[in-house]
């Protein structure tokens, strides 16, 4: 199976065992994905929130920083990883996996964007992970590992807990979940056959259309603020940014060279794309910005720690 980014990647957790082994050796696989919900609402640019393994014991956390770089904040500080932030649309909330449940998975949390209140979205034995909120600020969607034969489906909750839905069902990966502005459609990826590609689907469920349809492994979907285009990551070995529009035509690329570039995420105003660059001092994962069209490059963050999972909020 093609997998993405694996030696340094970020990010989601898709089970990769067919359920036949499952059920015979009741053995669990998971692997470390891809990312990040995405900052699709409309608005006057905030901060990047961002998941850093910079701690003092080398785990994952959750920070918040200018986009200029600078007036970096911790969030959370425990001694597991913390991962997938994104802003709610007022930019108060932000939603995030974290892995301090009692037996070691992922559980949805809320936490004030400035820090404190945290809160239990979901408490159950698997891993849910890949928050996003909705536009209505309502709903959060996210992936969930608790099917039946262990792989990842896309799930909603109210953004107070409760209310679950799934919208998606089949014995495939169904992951990274960003709504659109209109709060109508999701866009996901999906790992079938060896090989994930970009689809979307109604908020409710059904409705489901694929985007993105080649060799190449395609994932990160993130709507832009207008929607208009979406975001995303290709590549196989060199991974670069692109872009799309929401019927699947138009492909158009954001970033170019020998580098690998991941997980984008739109700033509020859509000026800009955030995105994971790896080709840095000691060659660990930063965040830097670019214009979506190409060019502007600008690094925010800076030191020796992988920096994962960009999330541009509002203000």
């Amino acid at each position: 199976m093609k997998t993405v980014r694996l030696n340094h990647l970020r990010a989601t957790l898709l089970a990769v065992a067919a359920a036949g082994l499952l059920a015979a050796v009741g053995l669990f696989v998971v692997i470390l994905y891809a990312q990040p919900a995405e900052a699709n609402f409309p608005g006057k640019p905030g901060k990047i929130a961002y998941a850093g393994q910079d701690a003092p014991n080398g785990d994952y956390e959750i920070y918040t920083i200018n986009a200029s770089g600078g007036g970096k904040k911790p969030l959370t500080d425990n001694s597991t990883d913390d991962r997938y932030p994104a802003y709610s649309p007022s930019g108060k909330k932000i939603v995030y996996a974290g892995q301090d449940a009692p037996n070691g998975d992922y559980e949805i949390y809320t936490i004030n964007s400035g820090g404190g209140g945290k809160k239990p979205l979901t408490d159950n034995t698997t891993n849910d992970f890949d928050p996003a909120y909705s536009p209505s600020g309502k709903k959060i969607v996210y992936a969930g590992q608790d099917a039946p034969n262990g792989d990842s489906e896309i799930y909603t909750i109210n953004a107070g807990g409760g209310g679950k839905k799934p919208l998606t069902d089949n014995g495939t990966g169904d992951f990274e979940p960003s709504y659109s502005p209109s709060g109508k459609r999701i866009a996901f990826t999906n790992n079938s056959g060896g090989d994930s590609e970009i689809y979307t689907i109604n908020a409710g469920g059904g409705g489901k259309k694929q985007l993105t349809d080649n060799s190449t492994t395609d994932y990160s979907p993130d709507y832009a603020p207008g929607g208009k285009r979406i975001a995303f990551t290709s590549g196989s070995g060199d991974d670069e940014i692109y872009t799309i529009k929401p019927d699947g035509g138009g492909s158009q690329p954001v970033t170019d060279n020998t580098a690998n570039d991941y997980y984008p995420s739109y700033s509020p105003s859509g000026k800009k794309i955030a995105y994971v660059n790896n080709n840095n001092v000691g060659g660990d994962d930063e965040i830097w910005t670019i214009n979506p069209g190409g060019g502007g490059r600008q690094q925010v963050t800076d030191n020796t720690a992988n920096d994962q999972d960009p999330y541009w909020g509002s203000q």
